[in-house]
């Protein structure tokens, strides 16, 4: 059982959401073959803003119309996260965007306060798990790496609650060995692929990000990266090696229960 998987490594411009869709969208139309899935960085439609007043866009906005557009015209699901206005209060949402037009959602969970994320949106209390041919992928933004409990597969019995571990990001080249090392140890630590979606080049702030977008298998081997340029990368995924590995190693049953509240 396969899954392909398209990594959009991109700069973004600034709080300019029409100039970043533009974009975005010939990269899309660039994409040779045929893929399923569709990744873009945190923020895809206007970098990591603390503006959220200038930039936000509702549920009906242009952003999420334009994603809805893309999935059917293409017949992919689209994923990536944005600035989000509801009921008065700002998230850093990511949509997960079907062909059909349906979509399921995740907030961000775990805000940076380090830049005053905190300060401008609201936290989310549930993860999202979606399901695609069979495929069980945990969807979570940037920040949320730091946090393992987060991520942990909650087993039952040795039985996985997830395949894939999907992280899109803003994350600063600064800060990029951490980065890397916390996409492989979450593969490792849950037995499951990791893909990690970031951006490049320099947001509003000066602060330059270095891509390092990254595809890792169980093991914490590195199956894809590239770093300080933009990418459009498609990657096959197999079912069958993660589910050799963990009967091969059947850790899983091992680990401690518990409940995230």
């Amino acid at each position: 059982m396969s899954l392909s998987i398209t990594l959009i490594q991109t700069d973004l411009v600034w709080e300019n959401i029409d100039a970043n869709l533009v974009q975005i969208e010939k990269k899309i139309n660039a994409i040779a073959g045929r893929t399923e899935l569709i990744v873009l960085p945190e923020m895809f439609s206007t970098g990591f803003s603390m503006n959220p007043e200038k930039v936000a866009e509702t549920m009906d906005g242009k952003a999420v119309a334009w994603m809805k557009r893309i999935a059917a015209t293409k017949n992919v699901i689209l994923t990536g996260s944005l600035a989000i206005k509801e009921e008065g209060k700002y998230f850093n949402r990511l949509i997960w965007m079907l062909p059909n037009g349906q979509c399921s959602y995740y907030d961000k969970r775990h805000l940076f306060g380090f830049a005053g994320e905190d300060g401008h949106y609201t936290a989310g209390n549930k993860r999202l798990i979606a399901q695609v041919k069979g495929w069980k992928i945990n969807l979570q933004i940037c920040f949320d790496l730091r946090f393992p409990v987060w991520a942990r597969q909650q087993t039952n019995g040795g039985e996985s609650e997830y395949d894939i571990l999907l992280y899109v990001a803003n994350w600063p080249e600064r800060r990029n060995h951490a980065w890397k090392t916390l996409l492989a140890a979450r593969a490792i630590e849950n037995q499951c692929y990791v893909v990690g979606v970031n951006r490049v080049g320099n947001d509003g702030n000066n602060i330059y990000h270095s891509g390092d977008s990254m595809v890792i298998n169980p093991l914490g081997e590195i199956l894809y990266t590239k770093a300080h340029e933009e990418a459009v990368y498609t990657i096959v995924l197999e079912k069958e090696p993660l589910e050799t590995i963990r009967k091969q190693i059947p850790f899983l049953k091992d680990a401690d229960g518990f409940m995230i509240r």
